[in-house]
């Protein structure tokens, strides 16, 4: 058992002295990897400390940091934290204005960006902030107005070498009640709020989560999500607090490359990555000759076998076995090469994952533990684990963490790892913590062994003028298992029926006109053509059987372009922005209904 430690600061002193190791953190630099040793990013953590210290940081400061995920943004983090400081992050794609917003609404007096594009948006929106007293350039060659971070690191070390124990003080000092951070929400509903999380809020999600799973010293992880999620960032303390490495993958385009080149055991992700993958491997499987299809599908119903009673706690009899053998070197083992071959399990998060998806993984060889929580709760609330596994749920609650089910369905929740509030919101903060329970916004369902599954967001809840309670999110991931679709989104509020709108994946919709000799012009063209609404409404209902007659899609639009972030469609994390969707398309709902 790892020690008990009570504050982010003690983290990191715990981490520098118990886990030495020549590989703590891990990224591409100029095409080449390059290794941070744990005495390397200890040295630049108290460096980058003392130096914004010395710059006039105090405990209790806001400092805004605007960066891609690296070393670099996990190094500045616990300088901030260590000082006493609150970090404030930010999602790096967000447009200048949201930025501002999130810098004048925290009072940050201080910001750490990146160059380039960042550090141009930081110029673009210097005049207009009122709080802001120290601009920390952190990329390379020189940024006019802003103190470059060799400057503030050398600061630091002349501060070390005239105090040798000043950091340790000030990390030690820092107490479980105290502000550690201040996350400000996606804003899927709304003007986004700055989520108060305080230093016992985090080290207690990351003990749960300790005696939840299992991670070790040797562990390597993969890093592609933001640090500014908060489950990727809560994720690093808990990885760094067991001494695993992190590897920062080179970009989301690059993650299947970076698998095999690196072969992590662990990764954090959202449902989007497993359903991307699932839809490609299903394809290959379309594509593929009717030997390779039987071999196929063989091997994943004798996966499906094994993996029930496995669960079920029973013995694989000797004849499953010897099949189970075979179906692993056959179809199984092809698959997890591609994803280096060494995956213990993967943790998922952010939105609720079909079932389907999570058993065909598992019978891969690819566990994924599905899990449950919010930027409010530190984040974590509930989690499959090795041992406590269910497929289509989020597994059951973490030690220290209470939930139950309200009488309309939703989620409430007690434990250390709630919130104190939202910044300068003290109305919002009533409203969400009444009764002394933190209201999620979801519905969702516990079975009798207490495992939980997520049905959908209550504001997402579709009711149709017959008066019937839709849910759009099961519906919507169960169409994005098949690779004939890249975004789904269903609508129908105040209307007869259920319709969606649909972005397609544009390479198998072009197979298909060569399939069918259609001819068009470009892709909005194509996307019009009758035959090809047809075929993704059978694709549709093929995905879609077993449900209630008014939860079936009647009607689609088709669209020629994905939602984008830059288009304020998507947040960050990758979440459909369904009021923002609902009303740029509005003209185009409204035409399905228009009869």
């Amino acid at each position: 058992m790892t020690e008990y430690i009570t504050t982010l600061g003690r983290l990191f002193l715990n981490t520098c002295r118990t886990f030495p190791k020549p590989e703590i953190l891990k990224s591409k630099v100029d095409g080449h990897w390059e290794a941070i040793s744990t005495e390397e990013f200890g040295r630049r953590v108290r460096r980058l400390s003392l130096g914004l210290q010395a710059l006039g940081l105090r405990p209790g400061d806001k400092a805004v940091l605007l960066a891609e995920s690296g070393p670099d943004w996990i190094i500045a983090d616990f300088a901030i934290i260590c000082a006493g400081g609150v970090t404030v992050p930010i999602f790096p794609t967000l447009p200048a204005d949201q930025i501002r917003y999130i810098v004048d609404n925290s009072e940050a007096r201080f910001l750490l960006a990146a160059g380039g594009v960042l550090w141009e948006k930081v110029e673009a929106i210097r005049p207009h902030l009122t709080h802001l007293e120290k601009a920390v350039f952190m990329g390379r060659g020189e940024a006019p107005g802003g103190q470059p971070l060799a400057e503030v690191m050398a600061l630091g070390e002349k501060a070390e070498a005239a105090d040798p124990g000043a950091f340790e003080r000030t990390a030690e000092a820092i107490q479980p009640d105290d502000l550690a951070s201040l996350i400000y929400t996606s804003g899927t509903t709304g003007i986004p709020k700055g989520v108060m999380l305080t230093h016992g809020n985090f080290v207690s999600n990351i003990h749960g989560l300790d005696l939840h799973e299992t991670f070790y010293q040797d562990d390597v992880i993969l890093s592609f999500l933001p640090l500014s999620h908060v489950l990727e960032r809560t994720g690093s303390f808990l990885f760094l607090f067991k001494g695993c490495t992190i590897v920062f993958a080179e970009n989301v385009a690059a993650v299947a490359e970076n698998m095999i080149e690196i072969r992590p055991t662990m990764m954090v992700s959202v449902p989007r990555l497993f359903e991307k993958i699932y839809a490609r491997v299903m394809d290959q499987v379309r594509t593929g000759s009717a030997i390779k299809k039987s071999i196929f599908f063989w091997g994943v119903k004798t996966g499906k076998a094994a993996a029930a009673l496995t669960l079920a706690g029973q013995r694989i009899p000797r004849g499953l076995s010897i099949r189970l053998g075979l179906a692993r070197k056959l179809v199984f083992r092809k698959i997890l090469a591609k994803t280096g071959g060494r995956f213990r399990f993967l943790v998922c998060g952010g939105a609720p994952l079909a079932a389907d998806i999570m058993e065909f993984f598992y019978v891969v060889g690819l566990v994924i533990m599905a899990g449950y929580g919010l930027t409010e709760t530190a984040p974590v609330l509930a989690a499959n684990n090795p041992t406590h596994y269910r497929f289509g749920t989020v597994g059951t609650v973490l030690p220290g963490v209470t939930l139950r089910i309200a009488e309309d369905g939703e989620i409430l929740a007690q434990g250390p790892n709630v919130m104190k509030g939202y910044f300068k919101n003290e109305a919002a903060t009533r409203e969400v913590m009444a009764g002394g329970w933190f209201h999620t916004g979801d519905i969702g369902v516990m079975d009798e062994e207490g495992y939980l599954t997520i049905t959908d967001r209550k504001k997402d809840l579709i009711v149709t003028s017959g008066g019937k309670n839709v849910a759009p999110q099961p519906i919507e991931s169960r169409i994005l298992a098949n690779p004939a679709f890249s975004s789904v989104v269903v609508v129908g509020a105040e209307r007869k029926y259920i319709a969606a709108l649909v972005v397609p994946d544009f390479g198998r919709l072009e197979e298909l006109a060569k399939e069918r000799g259609l001819e068009y012009k470009d892709r909005a063209d194509l996307c019009g053509k009758p035959e090809v609404g047809a075929f993704l409404m059978e694709q549709i209902n093929l995905a879609t059987p077993d449900l209630a007659d008014y939860e079936r899609i009647k009607k689609i639009v088709v669209l020629d372009k994905d939602f984008e972030i830059g288009e304020d469609e998507v947040t960050p994390t990758l979440k459909i922005k369904r009021n923002i969707v609902e009303k740029k398309y509005k003209d185009l709902i409204d035409a399905l209904y228009a009869e």
